[in-house]
């Protein structure tokens, strides 16, 4: 037996409330069951079939020996209202034995306190009690003369299986909907206790720990069918009735720490979804109905979608989809009428956000619900539906909602591309929200894409169509914007907007200075003592950010954080420290590799020229030559390590393999992979732990590099290499205290303009502690730079407040005195450190 089933002799029916049977024409009061009624207008669907081992629901034929007791109870007993001669005495068949019990009680006595004599004459606990009358249970605030008892009437006694789960819930419901059965009847009646007062005790008594118990406790709510006579309620014409249902259905969808914390909340989403499919039948746009679709729409992002949650069977797919689907093809619908609206209109009307969260809620669970009942590990070929039944025609239908919907969004971009094209970033500001509402319907699609045979590569057609305006979408994407999907597309997404979908991945950066890691650095053992500091820090706290200092050195910030992470580098790279290798090419740029994946020879040519001259000589070398063991050449790798040479065998048996041109290539292939990847696994693996704490989830750590080409993430290390453009660096410099045409100022940049690139380095490290641009140049610095006009005599010199790009210059009597104060900053020694104490 189910929880919560009655077990009776005779049948006894639980009525399940369903608006889809109620006529439309007919109002509520109509079918709501009076005083002398029976019950059989309002259609029993779930029956109660009678069980051998259950507690039996008898008729009011004969009683037994018992009935004298029961009598003398009931003039003693504490359950009458009053000192009076009882008026009333009714039959009540008990609950085994086949017996009858007489009960004498006033009329307007509560059903509890009959209960109560029951329970004294029979000892059965109250909790397991049922009276039925006509058909209809009891409520325990009635009384009898509301009831409708009359003398000599004959009452059923039905009792729960004693295993039943949770009883205390199922009268509580019960209850409630007997509360809202006489709500119904008519504005004159009015119960003891509010049917909202119910539901919240309801809800109170839900178990918080354990999650079993929860889940049980709140199917009570949808088996007893409360969630429909709630509805039937609210589409009272009486205003107190609707009043008193919609704030009781409410208290199912507003978050309340205290009545509704999220762990009862989430299990409380198949209630919400029996509202939301009532309601859209019966009321679909009134407020109430489109805010339990919101909040279904949460709760299926909150609980997830993963296969075997508990909250979605997986196993019932088909019933999944049917419930789900209506909902889907509603918000698609929406959004659709808004894309339309984006593509007929001269301007952007705002496209409903909420509507597309919505939309992304409920298609996840439908997916995976198609994916799981088609059983199909390939993408569904799409065909008309040949017997499978509805769940196939819904698959037909859910296609043709992706093509519809990845049609008119294609144009919505052709449309954002020919504005761009015409007025640039021109009030462009004001239609960003419209346009961002793409790329989350775009995220939706692809995965639906993954769904359908061909559709994938439909779906990158369209992106490919319209990379310039996708580019320019990431570009405007902050951090709470999940687009990482994008960096699959490499073909679509250019460096710029893969940079920036990257750098998003890491922890935004926060203004608690409570929180920051503290060092003080000793510049003469920099590299020891960050080691120590960073060594010991947790990860957490290296996400709030660092506060440094230099031992015996005034400043603080920002500069010189940007200078102490320009000196570790130095040092770490240092070749006097053999942690890295530089390229013969280029002192700037480190080889080893960041994917430990296999590396070719061509992927040296630069790292290391000499290898990759000997290893092409040898793979182009006549075969004959080779063969001839002229070479002397083995398996094996010779490697230098302080000053000791060591040998290692390429493969096992190495030194007595000897190199042919038959085994040449595989020979290159095994140095190479040595030499690059796995002389270094160890410290790769301990680089990438290392760099996957600082990302803000470092499972994004495999993500992060294999949406970056190594050219990619050259560039984003490297920087730009390019010499100074004066006119930019001009056009981002800000002035105090002078103007641009200022004389002083047009020394300065005199000056500027007849230095080295590399003295244009360190004058910029002394301003700003950057040395190397971004890829962007000046534009891609965090602020602009300044100029401020310093009250300090002409001897002193420049001085600088890097954390703020601020370089502070006295107004010097001549250009020739400028260019010697400025020829003494940009010596690189003393560049490098701050003011001392």
């Amino acid at each position: 037996m189910s929880h919560g089933e009655f077990a009776t002799l005779s049948s006894t029916a639980a009525i399940d409330w369903r608006l889809d049977r109620i006529p439309s024409k007919r109002k509520f009061e109509d079918y709501a069951p009076g005083e002398d009624d029976d019950d059989s207008h309002l259609v029993p669907v779930r029956m109660r079939k009678d069980s051998p081992d259950s507690v039996a629901a008898v008729s009011s034929q004969g009683y037994s020996d018992t009935s004298a007791q029961s009598c003398k109870n009931s003039a003693s007993g504490p359950t009458s209202s009053s000192n009076s001669i009882p008026d009333l005495h009714f039959f009540v068949r008990m609950i085994s034995g086949g017996n009858t019990v007489v009960v004498h009680a006033n009329s307007d006595d509560s059903i509890e306190s009959v209960h109560e004599q029951i329970r004294q004459m029979t000892g059965i606990p109250i909790i397991e009690q049922r009276l039925i009358y006509r058909g209809k249970q009891l409520s325990w605030d009635q009384t009898l003369a509301e009831c409708g008892v009359q003398n000599d009437a004959g009452l059923q006694l039905v009792g729960r299986m004693r295993s039943t789960e949770h009883p205390r819930a199922w009268q509580l419901v019960n209850d409630t909907v007997s509360a809202i059965c006489r709500l119904c009847r008519g504005p004159d009646v009015s119960p003891s206790r509010s049917v909202k007062s119910r539901v919240n005790e309801f809800l109170r008594m839900a178990p918080h720990t354990e999650l079993d118990m929860t889940w049980g406790h709140l199917q009570v709510f949808n088996l007893a069918g409360a969630p429909s006579a709630l509805v039937m309620l609210f589409l009272s014409p009486n205003k107190g009735n609707r009043e008193c249902a919609e704030d009781s259905i409410r208290l199912f969808l507003s978050p309340n720490i205290d009545l509704l914390p999220e762990v009862l909340q989430n299990h409380c989403a198949y209630i919400v979804l029996e509202f939301c499919k009532l309601l859209r039948r019966a009321a679909p746009g009134c407020p109430l109905y489109l805010t339990s679709r919101s909040t279904l729409g949460s709760l299926l992002e909150t609980i997830g979608i993963a296969h075997g949650s508990r909250y979605f069977d997986y196993a019932k797919a088909s019933e999944i989809i049917g419930e789900l689907y209506p909902f889907v093809t509603e918000l698609a619908f929406m959004i659709l009428t808004g894309l339309d609206a984006q593509i007929s209109c001269s301007s952007f009307p705002a496209i409903g956000a909420a509507d597309v969260n919505e939309f992304t809620a409920f298609v996840r669970p439908l997916r995976h619900a198609m994916e799981d009942h088609l059983r199909e590990k390939t993408p569904i070929a799409v065909r008309p539906s040949r017997g499978n039944g509805p769940p196939q025609d819904e698959v037909v239908s859910f296609h043709t909602l992706f093509s519809q919907l990845l049609m008119k969004v294609g144009k919505c971009l052709e449309k954002v591309d020919e504005y761009l094209a015409v007025n640039g970033l021109a009030g462009s500001e004001n239609y960003r929200f419209s346009w961002s509402q793409y790329l989350v319907i775009l995220k939706e699609l692809n995965s639906i894409s993954k769904m359908f045979q061909g559709e994938e590569g439909r779906f990158r057609s369209v992106l490919r169509l319209r990379k310039n305006c996708i580019n320019f979408l990431i570009k405007q994407t902050r951090r709470r914007d999940d687009h990482l999907w994008l960096l699959r597309y490499k073909d679509v997404t250019d460096f710029e907007s893969r940079r920036h979908l990257v750098m998003m991945m890491f922890p935004d950066v926060r203004d608690d200075f409570d929180e920051l890691h503290e060092m003080l650095i000793d510049r003469n053992q920099i590299l020891e003592e960050s080691f120590e500091y960073i060594g010991r820090a947790e990860r957490e706290s290296l996400h709030s950010g660092l506060f440094m200092e230099f031992k015996n050195e005034e400043a603080t910030g920002p500069g010189v954080l940007r200078e102490w992470f320009c000196l570790v580098c130095q040092a770490i790279f240092n070749l006097q420290n053999p942690l890295f290798l530089s390229c013969p090419n280029d002192r700037r740029r480190f080889f080893p590799n960041p994917g430990g994946k296999c590396i070719f020879l061509e992927d040296i040519q630069d790292a290391d020229p000499c290898l990759y001259k000997s290893c092409r000589k040898l793979l182009e070398l006549d075969a004959d030559l080779v063969d001839s063991d002229a070479l002397g050449l083995t398996f094996v790798r010779e490697i230098e390590e302080v000053g000791s040479l060591k040998v290692v065998e390429l493969c096992p048996g190495g030194k007595s393999i000897s190199v042919d041109s038959r085994n040449r290539k595989e020979y290159v292939d095994l140095l190479i992979q040595h030499r690059f990847a796995t002389s270094v696994s160890e410290q790769i693996t301990r680089f990438s732990q290392g760099f996957g704490d600082i990302l803000s989830n470092s499972s994004s750590l495999k993500l992060f590099f294999a949406s970056l080409d190594l050219k990619d993430l050259d560039q984003m290390l490297y920087g730009s290499d390019d010499a100074f453009n004066i006119r930019d660096w001009k056009e981002y410099t800000e002035y105090n205290g002078y103007q641009q045409n200022d004389l002083h100022i047009c020394w300065f940049w005199q000056i500027v303009e007849a230095m080295s690139l590399q003295q244009q380095r360190i004058l910029l490290h002394f301003w700003s502690s950057i040395k190397y641009l971004p890829v962007e140049g000046f534009s891609g610095l965090g602020s602009k730079l300044f100029i401020f006009r310093a009250g300090d005599s002409a001897d002193r010199l420049p001085t600088s407040h890097t954390c703020f790009y601020r370089l502070c210059l006295p107004p010097y009597p001549s250009l020739a005195v400028m260019q010697d104060r400025i020829s003494i900053i940009i010596q690189e020694h003393v560049s490098q450190s701050f003011g001392m104490w």
